[in-house]
C-alpha cells in the first residue's frame, strides 16, 4: 500500500515477540495447514532449495495443484540434524493466484491522500437568505472492489463534494442561499453482513478500514462547507450494508444501529471540540430504533430514508402509508431523499417531490453480469425554499 494509506490507517502496536525455540528431537520433517485460499507448508531439509522443492510436493500430495498457487512469503531458520548437522527449516506462505490479487489490501495512504490533494478551500462567507442548497449521496460502499474499486469511488466522492462546493457560489447568482444540507443516504461502507456475509471475498478493505473512510469523508464535507454558510446541517440515514450486526441473515439490533450513522455521531463530537468554528453546525441521526430523518429547511420540510423499506417504483405508496400513520412525521414531508437502487430519479406527484439519488461505486459487478448496464455515478444538489424544489441537478464526478 501506499504511505498515504499506511499512514491513516496507522494504530499503535506492540513490539514483535520472539518465537518460542523448538525441540529438534521432536520436529516434524513436514506440516501443511490450509485455511480457504491460503495454505502454510512447513518442511526441513539440507538447502533452502530442497526445501522449496519439498514444499510443491507437499501440496501435490494434498490433491492440490502448484499451478494454482503462488507464494506469498516465506521464513527460514536453522536446526540440528539428527546426525549433528546444521539443516534448514523454511515456513512457505501460499495463497490461490486468483484470489492472491482480490486480497491484497486496499492501499488506504493513498486514499487518504485523495481527500487532502482535492481539498479545496472555500473561504469564509456571511450570506444571508431564504433558500436551502442540498447535497444529497449515498452508496459509496467503501471496500468494495468492483469497477474501479475503493480509490475510484473515494475520488469521485471528493470530487463531487467538490463540485458542489462550487456549483453553491454559482447558484447563489439566482437564489438567496444561506443554508446547506448534506444528506448522507445510506451504505457508504460495503460491510460484511450483506447475502449473510457472501460479499466477503469482494471486499478489499477491512470493516474498521472501511468506516474511516466513510468518517473522514463526511469530515471532509463538514470542513469545506462549515465556512461557506450561515446555518450547515448534516444528516444520516441507516443503509442494509452500514447494519451493525446481523446474526443468521437477520438484524438482532436496533434499526438505528448503523456504522455510517455512528460515523456522523463521531464527526459531530469532533466538530464539537471546536465550538467557534464549527457551532453552527447541526447534525442529525435517527431516533431509537428509527430508520428516518426529517429537517427543515427553509421552509421545506426534507426526509431522508435509504431506500431498502420500500419496493422499487413504489417510493409513494410507502410514503403514503407512513403519512396515513398519525405518529409518524412523514406527512409533514415535502421531498423525501432516497438511494439504495444505484441510479438517478426524480418525480413529482402534487408538491411532493421524491429524489433518488445515484450511486457514487461505478458498478456492481454482479448487476452488469445480470442485467447489462454500468453505473452512471453522481450525487444530487437542488435548491429548496417552501416545499418547492425549483433545481435539481446531478453533479458528476
Amino acid at each position: 500500500m501506499s504511505d498515504l494509506v499506511d499512514a491513516l490507517l496507522a494504530k499503535p502496536t506492540a513490539p514483535p515477540v520472539a518465537g518460542r525455540k523448538t525441540n529438534p528431537e521432536r520436529d516434524f520433517t513436514r506440516q501443511i495447514e490450509i485455511s480457504g485460499d491460503n495454505a502454510d507448508v512447513t518442511v526441513r531439509g539440507e538447502t533452502f532449495e530442497a526445501n522449496e522443492s519439498e514444499a510443491v510436493s507437499v501440496l501435490e500430495r494434498q490433491g492440490l495443484n502448484p499451478a494454482e498457487w503462488t507464494v506469498t512469503g516465506f521464513r527460514s531458520s536453522e536446526w540440528t540434524m539428527a546426525n549433528g548437522d546444521t539443516g534448514i527449516s523454511t515456513r512457505f506462505s501460499f495463497a490461490r493466484r486468483d484470489a492472491s490479487k482480490a486480497s491484497e489490501r486496499e492501499p488506504i495512504d493513498e486514499l487518504l491522500e485523495v481527500i487532502e490533494r482535492h481539498a479545496i478551500d472555500a473561504g469564509p462567507s456571511d450570506h444571508q437568505g431564504d433558500h436551502t442548497f442540498i447535497v444529497a449521496l449515498g452508496d459509496t460502499q467503501f471496500g468494495k472492489i468492483d469497477g474501479d474499486g475503493v480509490e475510484g469511488t473515494l475520488a469521485r466522492a471528493i470530487d463531487c463534494i467538490n463540485e458542489a462546493a462550487r456549483q453553491l457560489t454559482w447558484y447563489r447568482e439566482r437564489f438567496d442561499i444561506e443554508h446547506v444540507h448534506i444528506a448522507w443516504l445510506g451504505d457508504h461502507i460495503e460491510g460484511f453482513v450483506s447475502q449473510g456475509g457472501a460479499n466477503s471475498w469482494r471486499t478489499g478493505l477491512t470493516l474498521t478500514e472501511q468506516i474511516r473512510l466513510d468518517r473522514r469523508v463526511k469530515l471532509h464535507a463538514l470542513i469545506t462547507f462549515a465556512p461557506m454558510v450561515n446555518r450547515l446541517t448534516m444528516a444520516a440515514v441507516p443503509g442494509n450494508h452500514d447494519q451493525a450486526v446481523r446474526i443468521s441473515g437477520k438484524g438482532v439490533t436496533r434499526y438505528d444501529d448503523s456504522h455510517d450513522v455512528e460515523s456522523l455521531i463521531a464527526v459531530k463530537d469532533a466538530a464539537d471540540l471546536n465550538p467557534g468554528k464549527f457551532g453552527h453546525v447541526e447534525f442529525y441521526a435517527p431516533d431509537t430504533d428509527e430508520l428516518i430523518v426529517l429537517v427543515e429547511c427553509s421552509g421545506s420540510i426534507v426526509a431522508h430514508a435509504h431506500g431498502h423499506q420500500f419496493r422499487p417504483g413504489k417510493h409513494f405508496t410507502w410514503w403514503q402509508t407512513q403519512a396515513f400513520n398519525k405518529d409518524s412525521a412523514m406527512h409533514q414531508a415535502d421531498i423525501l431523499l432516497a438511494g439504495h437502487l444505484h441510479h438517478e430519479l426524480i418525480e413529482a406527484d402534487g408538491p411532493r417531490t421524491f429524489i433518488q439519488v445515484p450511486a457514487l461505486e461505478s458498478e456492481s459487478t454482479w448487476w452488469r453480469h445480470s442485467k447489462g448496464p454500468t453505473g452512471a455515478p453522481g450525487l444530487i444538489v437542488a435548491v429548496t425554499k417552501g416545499g418547492r424544489v425549483p433545481v435539481k441537478e446531478v453533479v458528476r464526478g
